[in-house]
C-alpha cells in the first residue's frame, strides 16, 4: 500500500471535515496535520485500502474532539455541547430509547409492535415479514395498514404531514404577483432548500409539484422530521419524504436525508441513495458523489438564513441581471401574492444556477420565513437533446425570464401546505 498515492486521494474529504467541524481555519490546519501525521505513524498497522479512509477519518474525528475538549478546559466551550447521544436507528428515524416513537410501541399490542418494529425498525420488506409469520402478503398488508392507524390515533405528537395530502388541490390555485415599490424586507429563511421543511425536531409539512401549462398537480411530498441523527461527528436532524405520484399510476417512493440548522446557516449533511436495491447513504464528505447535488456554499457551510438583499442579482419586471460569482442567491425585491384566497407581503429570492447548470428558480417568501410560491425556470437550450427541442419551442406559452440576456422558460410551480 503506497501511503502517499491514499493520501492524495482521501485529502478532500480530510479538508473538508476538518473545515466544517473546526471553530476557525487555523484548527482546521491544526486538525488536518495532527491527522496526517497521526495516519502516518500507524500506517503500518493498517491491513487493506478499504479501510484507509474510515480509519482516517476516525483518527480527524478525534483530533476535531481533543481539539475541542481542549477548548473546554480553557473554558472556550460548553462540555455540555461534547455530550455523545445513543440513538436507536430505523425508518421511523433515529430516536433516543425513551422517545415518543419507542414509548407508543411499548404501549401497542403485542402484535402491533412486532409487525411495526419489523417493517420500520429493521427494514424488512413485506414479502419477507410474510415468510417469517408464515401468513399471506395480503394478510401483512391489512395487518400494517392497521398497525399504522393505530400508531397514529396513539402517538402524542401531533403532526400536519398525516392529512396534509388531502388538502393540497388537484390544480394550481389562480395566483397574481405584484411588485411592490416598498423596499424589500430582510428575513429569516430557514427552510431546506428545494425542500420547503425546516429541519428542527417536530417539522412537518407537505407540498406539491404543478406542471405548467396544464396546472395539474404532478407529485406530492410528505416530509417529516423523525428524529436527531449525527454525520461524522456533526449533529442533525433526519427527515422522511414520502414521494407520491398524484394520478396513482406509481407506487410511493420514500427518500431520507440528514441536515443541519444552526443560527446562522441551514444544510444537508448527507442523503440517501439505492444502488442496486441497497440503501447506502452519501455525505457531505463524498465530494462530486454529494456536493453537486446537495452542497452549497463554500466548504457546505449551506445557505445563509439572515437573508437581505447584496445586490447581487437585480430584477426589473422580467429582465434580470447578475454578477459572476458562485453561489447566487439574493433578493430581488418586494411583491404582493395572492393565491388560495388570500394575500402575502413577500420578498422574491432568486437562485441561479446554484445546484444545477442551466437552471433558475423564484421563492416568494413571507415575513415568517416560509415559502408561499416556488418557480423553476430552465435555460432555453437546458437538457435539450433529452427533451427534444428548445424550451421556447416546448411551453411557447410559458412566462419567460432574461437573465444576463439569455432566455429561461417556467417549467413548473410548487405550493406547500403552509399556504392553505
Amino acid at each position: 500500500m503506497d501511503f502517499d498515492a491514499l493520501m492524495q486521494e482521501n485529502y478532500p474529504a480530510l479538508e473538508r471535515y476538518a473545515r466544517i467541524r473546526a471553530a476557525s481555519p487555523g484548527d482546521a490546519d491544526d486538525i488536518i496535520q495532527e491527522t496526517m501525521l497521526a495516519a502516518y505513524l500507524g500506517f503500518a498497522s493498517l491491513r487493506s485500502e478499504q479501510s484507509f479512509k474510515p480509519w482516517l477519518m476516525a483518527i480527524a474525528r478525534n483530533k476535531a474532539r481533543d481539539m475541542a475538549r481542549a477548548r473546554a478546559r480553557r473554558g472556550e466551550l460548553s462540555l455540555d455541547t461534547l455530550e455523545d447521544r445513543r440513538l436507536c436507528e430505523g425508518r421511523l428515524g433515529p430516536a433516543a430509547p425513551d422517545s415518543a416513537v419507542s414509548l407508543t410501541l411499548e404501549q401497542m399490542s403485542a402484535a402491533d409492535e412486532q409487525l411495526l418494529s419489523m417493517f420500520y425498525l429493521r427494514d424488512m420488506p413485506q414479502a419477507d415479514i410474510a415468510a417469517r409469520l408464515g401468513i399471506p402478503l395480503g394478510t401483512v398488508k391489512s395487518r400494517l395498514h392497521s398497525a399504522r392507524e393505530r400508531f397514529r390515533a396513539a402517538y402524542p405528537i401531533a403532526t400536519k404531514g398525516d392529512t396534509a395530502m388531502k388538502k393540497l388541490p388537484a390544480e394550481l390555485p389562480e395566483y397574481c404577483i405584484t411588485p411592490l415599490d416598498e423596499p424589500p424586507f430582510d428575513i429569516v429563511w430557514e427552510e431546506l432548500m428545494g425542500w420547503f421543511l425546516v429541519p428542527r425536531l417536530g417539522e412537518s409539512l407537505s407540498w406539491g409539484m404543478y406542471d405548467l401549462p396544464s396546472r395539474r398537480c404532478d407529485r406530492v411530498y410528505d416530509m417529516r422530521v423523525t428524529g436527531r441523527a449525527e454525520v461524522h461527528g456533526i449533529e442533525g436532524v433526519e427527515i422522511t419524504a414520502r414521494e407520491s405520484d398524484r394520478s396513482g399510476r406509481e407506487e410511493p417512493t420514500e427518500r431520507r436525508f440528514i441536515a443541519q440548522l444552526t443560527d446562522t446557516h441551514c444544510r444537508y449533511l448527507a442523503a440517501m441513495e439505492i444502488r442496486n436495491g441497497v440503501k447506502r447513504y452519501i455525505t457531505f464528505l463524498d465530494g462530486d458523489a454529494f456536493l453537486p447535488n446537495w452542497g452549497f456554499g463554500e466548504d457546505n457551510c449551506g445557505n445563509l438564513t439572515h437573508l437581505s438583499a447584496r445586490g447581487d442579482i437585480t430584477r426589473s419586471g422580467s429582465k434580470v441581471q447578475c454578477r459572476d460569482k458562485p453561489f447566487l442567491l439574493d433578493i430581488v425585491g418586494r411583491y404582493r401574492v395572492d393565491i388560495a384566497g388570500r394575500s402575502y407581503d413577500t420578498v422574491c429570492v432568486m437562485d441561479i444556477e446554484t445546484y444545477n447548470t442551466g437552471t433558475v428558480s423564484e421563492q416568494y417568501i413571507d415575513r415568517a420565513g416560509r415559502t408561499v410560491l416556488w418557480r423553476r425556470f430552465n435555460r432555453d437550450d437546458w437538457a435539450r437533446e433529452r427533451y427534444g427541442g428548445l424550451w421556447s419551442e416546448l411551453l411557447p406559452g410559458n412566462e419567460r425570464l432574461s437573465i444576463n440576456g439569455t432566455t429561461y422558460v417556467e417549467w413548473y410551480d410548487c405550493i406547500t401546505d403552509a399556504i392553505l
